[in-house]
């Protein structure tokens, strides 16, 4: 019978003053493993789109009824896995700089000054140096760095470089002198300038909001507008480049991006990734009417660049000792991490944020973090009626086992990122100890409460990779692998499940579930051909698992040439 419907969906078209017609694709993939997500229809072998649109799904018997000999493509799967585009929920998305010292996954400090030192050779004096991604847990002596690791190499040019989670940087000492750091500069509300403990001098680490004090005193290189522009431009093309690469079809910005140069993008045909762009959130009324403007011009119904969500920051990380914890951390008994804010100005803003129909996102690492932005949900929820806000906790890394329910019962989604667990894993017990860590990441408890999980990367602090995403969800294990049943592994998820909170559970939290996340007739045809199939593979082999076919509302952005 079910064979009979989808049959009869597929076949027949009625049109205006003629007989039934079988419909005709403009692209059809055939002989494939078709994950749907759609649990109305979770396989297929074969999809039949038209236009931005999947017009059909089901056998490649069916689906080949509908190949129009010289005018729709095919593409013969060959058995491998098709699966809805990726969405990712969280990704600080933009152009790249070609000029940037990459140095994940850095265990030797001296690498570092090695770049640094290659980067200012190339370099006029008092130009910047930014680079970042480095994680001092995984140096050899897993020691904080400091200025004197860069200072030697870089004596006429001011360097920033960020930890891997963004809540740090390394400055050298050209920079202090320019930002008019020194021993007696007291630490900002929700910031911490790292000092020396006998000497009390800046170490060359500023954390949080004492960032803001950063004065680079940088000289800008010589160039033009037409090459200053070009070089943007080429640095957008490069970011859509690797999306489209490693499949993903959606972003979600979580913060400042350019709507028009998006438009642009859009305008000239590059734009091969579908955008919601967020703003700071804000008790300014002037600001948010501006932001309802946006909203109107960038609509929640419109399909490729919308109006997201707006976000305001709790607390920091662990990795940083800056999440907001209830109780002091383990390996550091004198500090329980800092708040971005007092709670009763999160709470304001939330509240007016709330009451005029905004989508929320916070970023909430600690188990105090967390329970503060779900109370201010529930307190805007009680003064403003309930709603389908769909409000956001970004990150929800570490929670208390009593806030887990809360997220289903206030309706909060769980926006999280499971690369998190795999690179802080190695740190995360010793910050906040054994007891605390059962909270930590705890996708499968989310998910059995009720809870909405939607997964991304926050690229550019993690990989931008789905691939690394997937395989932290199934195995918590180490990236080079590990034996056992990896960390915490009752967290643990099927790779079923860490698809859809990547495709489905993604469009769920920017309201897109009606039309995007399934291979379901009428959806957007967003959709990725896989090189082996991630529901049967080796955990071994799901890092090594590559994208061959991406494709975006119909239209092949890329192919692997397999």
């Amino acid at each position: 019978m079910k064979n009979l419907i989808i049959s009869l969906s597929i076949l027949i078209m009625l049109t205006e003053g003629s007989y039934a017609q079988i419909q005709k694709a403009d692209l059809v993939i055939i002989k494939g493993k078709v994950l749907t997500i759609d649990k109305d229809n979770p396989a297929a072998q074969a999809v039949a789109i038209r236009g931005e649109n999947i017009i059909a799904v089901g056998t490649t018997s069916e689906i080949s009824a509908m190949i129009e000999k010289g005018s729709t493509k095919v593409i013969d799967a060959g058995g491998r896995l098709v699966i809805p585009g990726f969405d990712d929920a969280h990704v600080h998305f933009g152009p790249l700089d070609p000029d940037y010292i990459e140095l994940r996954y850095t265990t030797d400090p001296s690498v570092i000054t090695q770049k640094v030192k290659e980067q200012v050779a190339r370099s006029r004096p008092g130009e910047l140096i930014k680079g970042g991604h480095w994680e001092h847990e995984m140096f050899i002596d897993k020691k904080w760095p400091t200025k004197e690791l860069i200072d030697k190499v870089s004596p006429d040019n001011p360097v920033l470089l960020s930890r891997a989670d963004g809540h740090s940087v390394l400055v050298n000492s050209y920079v202090l002198r320019a930002s008019g750091i020194t021993k007696d500069t007291p630490d900002p509300f929700g910031g911490v300038i790292q000092k020396d403990p006998v000497t009390r001098e800046p170490t060359g680490i500023i954390k949080e909001n004492a960032e803001k004090l950063i004065k680079t005193g940088e000289v800008k290189p010589v160039r033009t507008t037409g090459e200053a522009n070009a070089r943007l431009w080429q640095g957008y093309l490069l970011a859509l480049k690797e999306a489209r690469e490693l499949g993903v079809t959606s972003v979600q910005v979580p913060g400042a991006a350019d709507f028009k140069t998006y438009e642009k993008l859009q305008k000239d045909g590059e734009l091969t990734c579908r955008i919601d762009i967020g703003k700071s959130l804000t008790a300014d009324t002037n600001l948010l009417k501006n932001y309802l403007l946006l909203e109107k011009r960038y609509p929640k119904n419109g399909n490729w660049i919308r109006f997201g969500y707006l976000k305001a920051f709790m607390d920091g990380t662990i990795g940083s000792g800056t999440a907001l914890m209830f109780e002091p951390f383990t390996d550091n008994p004198s500090t329980s991490g800092l708040a971005m804010m007092p709670y009763k100005e999160m709470e304001k803003m939330i509240i007016i944020a709330d009451k005029l129909g905004f989508q929320i996102g916070v970023h909430a690492i600690g188990d105090k973090g967390n329970n503060w932005v779900l109370n201010a949900y529930e307190k805007a929820e009680h003064l403003n009626g309930k709603r389908d806000s769909r409000h956001r906790v970004e990150h929800a890394q570490t929670l208390q086992l009593s806030d887990i329910p809360r997220f289903a019962s206030l309706g909060v989604i769980a926006s999280m990122q499971p690369t998190h667990c795999i690179s802080d894993k190695k740190f995360c017990e010793k910050r906040i100890g054994t007891e605390r860590a059962k909270g930590a990441y705890a996708w499968k408890s989310l998910a059995d409460a009720g809870a909405t999980l939607a997964f991304g990367t926050d690229y550019q602090v993690e990989p931008l990779n789905p691939m690394e995403g997937l395989y932290a969800a199934v195995t918590r294990k180490d990236r080079l692998g590990e034996d056992g049943e990896g960390w915490h592994p009752e967290q643990k998820i099927k790779m079923e499940e860490a698809i859809k909170y990547y495709t489905l559970s993604s469009a769920y939290s920017q309201f897109m579930e009606n039309r995007k996340g399934m291979i379901k007739t009428g959806f957007l045809a967003d959709i990725v051909i896989m090189d082996k199939d991630l529901l049967t593979i080796p955990e071994n082999e799901i890092m090594k698992t590559k994208v061959d076919y991406t494709i975006i509302g119909g239209k092949v952005v890329f192919t692997s040439g397999k």
